[in-house]
């Protein structure tokens, strides 16, 4: 498929796996909140691996692109656990604070609680979209005292303010709006819980007038998270700056028709650690990558496997 409408929309529509058995359970977070963790089939025994993966903007545990990789997974005798961001399962969080981009803190403190909970079983990480830009920034931060073995993120928006422009164009507004009415729908019922008017300085009806992702991070996430703007939000969370740090074994999948984003957004040679591998595709979409001739492929949970299977055998 080489379109990149098709690409990136083809899963959502078509690809309908389901999680047959999970084990839910509620991570408790230094703040008094808390995240809702997902585990596929079952926690992991003896040394099985631990895959952990990141949702993206607006994503949750039936996301299409999580539901297959955590199947694939699964098959090749990988343990799964899909760590939601604040607000994105089936509760509201406590906070009048919700998530974003650059928000390594939460996920810092799952993987570290993983690390210890199961000493003798290999972590690794997937993050996707900005799950895929937090993990990159998280593993920037970590440097040499990561407790991953290996990590990939996929679309990633390296560059936010690019993207931010680049969606407020052409077709890629209606991804926008799409993505926008579940940040509002969550905004909105925290003036039901909060003060939010007083928090932020706009009432609801100034929230429904939101009409761009920019003008929400500028209104409501950096305003809330302890940004001067959504230019410095964007600026500070970018996870391109961070990619020269890293030190966990990290491959990053990218393909150069993402509708949500431009070839700027990709890092040069410069920026990036020898730890890390940049596999960039002509076509693919943002989190789609189908293929197949005789079939319908999802390459992305192929690549994924292979990746983590040479740091480690495990049938």
């Amino acid at each position: 498929m080489r379109n990149r409408h098709i690409q990136t929309l083809f899963a959502s529509f078509f690809r309908k796996d389901r999680l047959q058995k999970v084990v839910n359970e509620e991570f408790t977070l230094l703040d008094g909140d808390f995240v809702e963790i997902v585990w596929n089939q079952e926690k992991p025994k003896g040394k099985r691996p631990i895959v952990v993966l990141f949702h993206g903007l607006a994503g949750s545990v039936h996301s299409p692109y999580i539901v297959g990789l955590m199947k694939a997974l699964h098959a090749k005798g990988y343990a799964c656990v899909l760590m939601h961001f604040r607000g994105c399962g089936q509760k509201e969080n406590l906070k009048q604070r919700a998530y974003h981009s650059g928000d390594t803190a939460d996920a810092k403190a799952w993987i570290e609680h993983l690390n210890s909970t199961y000493p003798n079983n290999p972590l690794h990480a997937v993050g996707f979209s900005i799950g895929g830009n937090m993990l990159l920034k998280l593993l920037g931060e970590w440097k040499e005292q990561t407790p991953l073995h290996s990590a990939v993120s996929v679309s990633a928006p390296m560059r936010l303010d690019i993207c931010a422009d680049t969606i407020e164009k052409g077709f890629a507004k209606v991804y926008q709006k799409h993505l926008l009415k579940p940040l509002k729908k969550t905004l909105l019922a925290k003036y039901k819980k909060f003060n939010m008017q007083e928090l932020l300085g706009i009432d609801e009806q100034r929230v429904k007038q939101i009409k761009t992702i920019r003008e929400f991070d500028e209104l409501y996430t950096a305003k809330i998270h302890g940004f001067t703007s959504s230019k410095d939000y964007y600026e500070r969370c970018s996870a391109r700056q961070f990619l020269k740090d890293i030190r966990t074994p990290t491959l990053i999948i990218h393909a150069l028709d993402d509708p949500f984003m431009t070839p700027e957004i990709l890092p040069k040679s410069d920026e990036v650690s020898k730890f890390v591998t940049l596999e960039v595709s002509p076509y693919g979409g943002h989190v789609g990558f189908v293929g197949g001739f005789f079939g319908v492929e999802y390459w992305l949970d192929k690549k994924i496997y292979l990746f983590f299977s040479t740091f480690h055998r495990y049938q």
